[in-house]
């Protein structure tokens, strides 16, 4: 089923809060991000019930609702244990599915894996989700001493241990294509390329700003696919459009700069879900600078949320400083984007406000990420005046930035660039001088 899909399910939300009113926003764009057609919801603030979460006679209405709108599908917007799943779906009439959240956006996560490395993170996290489910069922078939309660027994031992031993095997293929990356991006830094990464939640408007910026289409054939390496594709405003890193040169002036694009954030992602795409997140961790975007037409409230949880997930290991992106200045006037900075100016000192859409002040964030990335050295090589010699000034014109160059008996370059490049160059031109020795 896709989000397309003229026949999708008819669908039921269902919400539990401890306090206040129950926003069904998110759930309902991430259940239409999966294919779903949502026709009723059912809400309740209450403590969690052990044994249906929600309350029980709050279950014989979602029931109700379920026959009556004759739905194939509830979705919770809460993490259910395997024993209240078990529990509702017996309120429920025959042959109806109860997914929650988490069940939820994996179902998305596999959607949208087109890579080999993407395909084994949503497997990786799929497992991670269902071994306690599995490891409950077993432990209740056992207390319960019946052979196949619930559809249990020995079977459920068995899968356990299965689980297990695939997802030992998953960590040790996602490894070894993690290295391969990491040999990349060393590969591209050595080369005088400066990586930048953009974060950030779903529908902030980072696929739409890495367009803004890019000078190219991608700049190698085994990144994962994107909808935006399709020149003529339009950004979808749906989340979860892409799973993965998109990683296209950036138009800079002065710099050499690979733009990458990776998967959203959404709220409430629980730890194991995300530490199963840590080889994607490593494309920010890894990063010389980070871009964390984030949609300034949203409330304040909201947005500080946001940038709360980005900045936990981003400073566990990143090294890189962050700029702040505030999207989308052409849906508010300059009065409430002045008022979103100061309320956010603990979070986000010095933010860089832009439209994505438009292109107004992308020319602003252009001088700010050449401002922030790692200083460039300065060198002065003299080089002996020989055919090699050519190829090495060559070589310096494409990874650094040349300010001059004297042709004479001797060549002398005066040029920037990273300290890896400012390194290979003097090798380069040592290795000359002693072969013209």
């Amino acid at each position: 089923m896709t989000a397309n899909d003229t026949t999708a399910e008819r669908t039921v939300i269902a919400k539990r809060v401890e306090e206040g009113e129950a926003d069904t926003t998110e759930i309902r764009d991430l259940a239409r991000a999966a294919g779903y057609d949502i026709v009723g919801a059912v809400t309740q603030t209450r403590t969690e019930d052990p044994a249906y979460h929600l309350g029980e006679g709050k279950v014989e209405e979602l029931a109700a609702l379920v026959r009556e709108e004759r739905a194939t599908v509830v979705i919770f917007d809460n993490q259910l244990g395997p024993y209240q799943t078990f529990n509702v779906g017996n309120k429920l009439p025959e042959g109806v599915r109860v997914l929650d959240r988490f069940r939820l956006i994996l179902e998305i996560f596999g959607q949208r894996a087109q890579t080999r490395k993407a395909q084994l993170q949503v497997e990786l996290a799929q497992l991670r989700y269902e071994l306690p489910r599995a490891e409950a069922k077993a432990s209740l078939a056992k207390r319960d001493e019946r052979p196949g309660f619930m559809g249990l027994g020995e079977y459920d031992e068995s899968r356990e241990q299965d689980i297990k031993a695939r997802i030992a095997r998953i960590r040790d293929e996602l490894e070894r294509i993690e290295q391969t990356d990491q040999q990349r991006r060393e590969q591209r830094r050595e080369s005088g390329f400066d990586l930048v990464a953009m974060a950030g939640y779903t529908n902030a408007g980072k696929s739409t700003l890495l367009r803004q910026l890019a000078a190219d289409i991608g700049v190698d054939e085994n990144e994962d696919r994107h909808p935006d390496l399709d020149t003529t594709a339009e950004s979808e405003d749906r989340l979860f459009t892409t799973l993965g890193t998109t990683t296209r040169r950036a138009d800079m002036d002065r710099r050499d700069v690979l733009l990458t694009d990776t998967v959203g954030f959404i709220s409430d992602l629980p730890h194991w879900l995300v530490e199963s795409f840590k080889s994607t997140l490593d494309s920010v961790y890894l990063a010389d600078l980070v871009l964390l975007v984030v949609d300034v037409s949203e409330p304040i409230e909201e947005i500080r949320e946001k940038l709360v949880t980005c900045h936990d997930t981003l400073y566990e290991r990143n090294e890189a400083p962050i700029v702040t992106v505030l999207n989308k200045i052409d849906r508010v006037n300059e009065a409430e984007i002045q008022r979103k900075r100061e309320a956010l100016s603990a979070l986000a000192p010095n933010p860089v406000a832009v439209s994505a859409k438009t292109g107004e002040n992308v020319e602003a964030l252009r001088e700010r990420i050449h401002a922030d990335l790692p200083d460039f050295e300065r060198e002065r090589l003299v080089l002996p005046m020989t055919d090699e010699t050519m190829s090495v000034v060559s070589w310096i014109h494409d990874n650094a930035h040349v300010e001059t160059v004297e042709y004479g008996d001797e060549v002398v370059i005066e040029f920037e660039g990273r300290p890896a490049v400012v390194e290979q160059s003097r090798a380069k031109a040592g290795e000359l001088v002693e072969a013209s020795a």
